[in-house]
């Protein structure tokens, strides 16, 4: 089998080596259900409350606010079910969220204003005063896009919502484990432990929970302090914590590998007539959003699959649909530029001879597309 040159981490990190074997392993030998009413249970779930603690400490937030639950989108749901109290008329939302986010707020019955885009990919903070002095409401920013991987500055954005007496909520999926987050300016947040190597099972949410008797879209069980019903993953949450252990310990030392790797990919794409996607905004180390100089996306995407490469188009949940992501209509791309766009995204085993080899698979297939 070929092996697969991954730059694909913004849709899912490969698992760190040894972690699931040895969770499973864990569960193998204590399997009781956390929730039941024997010691064996009760010691269960300690393990999950010892989870919530390792959160607690690498975020600087309350443990008891921690609300396992099983995928990004849930989590996001959760999230805005419960900021729901807080809107009084409107809530204003970034146009670069993950499409769960929209879907969650109709969901929920909130109405909500969408803020302005442009090429930057950065929120305009004095839009943001200006609502808020206007029609106050609740903010909800996505820290690190998806797609383009600007950052956001949340800290002078909480800033503002502070003043203006709102919360500011924040999916930080992406920058979660990668990048230092104001949790402090924060009122909620979500993020997943498959983005950190964790494995797929268990996402989180954070929000302030003191006074809070309900806020679960699952009700009818008492699990997760009543927030949200069902059996606990337990592996899974044990592996996420341990998962967000290890990316924390590391962050400094890979985001200088990273951003040196980005560097270096990005020099070489622009020589070849490639366009990086908000090249002078804050972004993540690991990320590059790039439209091709050729509209035939789909046997770029073959020809480099077919060396080996795992690439992306954008989001994971939108790649296989081959509309333009929404994110770059927001920031004033065109359709057709939008439909050329690719992301690459490196991550913890990324080496340099993988990008080195991935360059020289982009030139050649380029090559072949111009010469057909």
């Amino acid at each position: 089998m070929k092996k697969i040159r991954y730059f694909d981490y913004n849709a899912t990190h490969p698992p760190l080596p040894g972690l699931l074997s040895s969770v499973v392993e864990e569960y193998e030998n204590d399997f009781y259900n956390p929730s039941g009413p024997t010691r064996f249970s009760l010691k269960r779930q300690g393990k999950i409350e010892e989870a919530r603690k390792v959160l607690g400490r690498l975020t600087g937030k309350d443990p008891k606010g921690f609300v396992f639950c099983s995928t990004g989108t849930e989590a996001n749901y959760l999230m805005v079910t419960w900021a729901k109290r807080f809107v009084k008329t409107v809530a204003y939302v970034s146009p670069y969220e993950h499409s769960s986010f929209y879907q969650a707020l109709e969901n929920a019955g909130i109405p909500y204003k969408t803020l302005e885009g442009n090429r930057s990919g950065l929120i305009s903070l004095s839009e943001i005063e200006k609502n808020l002095k206007e029609n106050p409401g609740p903010v909800f920013i996505v820290h690190a896009a998806n797609e383009s991987g600007v950052v956001q500055p949340l800290r002078e954005i909480g800033e503002i919502c502070r003043k203006a007496d709102q919360k500011l909520f924040s999916d930080v999926m992406q920058s979660f484990g990668k990048l230092d987050i104001p949790f402090s300016h924060l009122t909620g947040f979500t993020f997943s432990g498959h983005k950190i190597g964790a494995g797929l099972g268990t996402a989180v949410t954070w929000f302030e929970s003191e006074g809070t008797r309900t806020a679960g879209i699952f009700r009818g069980g008492n699990q997760e302090n009543g927030f949200r019903a069902g059996t606990e993953n337990s592996p899974s949450i044990l592996a996420l914590a341990k998962a967000a252990e290890i990316q924390f310990s590391e962050m400094e030392s890979k985001n200088e590998k990273l951003l040196r790797f980005r560097n270096r990919i990005e020099t070489f794409l622009e020589s070849i007539g490639i366009q990086i996607v908000a090249k002078s905004s804050p972004r993540l180390p690991s990320t590059t959003f790039c439209l091709l100089p050729t509209e035939d996306l789909d046997f770029f995407m073959m020809g480099m699959e077919e060396r080996g490469f795992a690439l992306s188009t954008g989001s994971s949940c939108k790649s296989r649909s081959r509309e333009p992501a929404p994110s770059l209509l927001f920031m004033g791309f065109s359709k057709e530029e939008a439909l050329r766009a690719v992301r690459i995204s490196t991550g913890t085993f990324t080496t340099e001879e993988e990008v080195e080899a991935l360059l020289e698979a982009i030139r050649t297939v380029l090559d072949s597309i111009r010469n057909s």
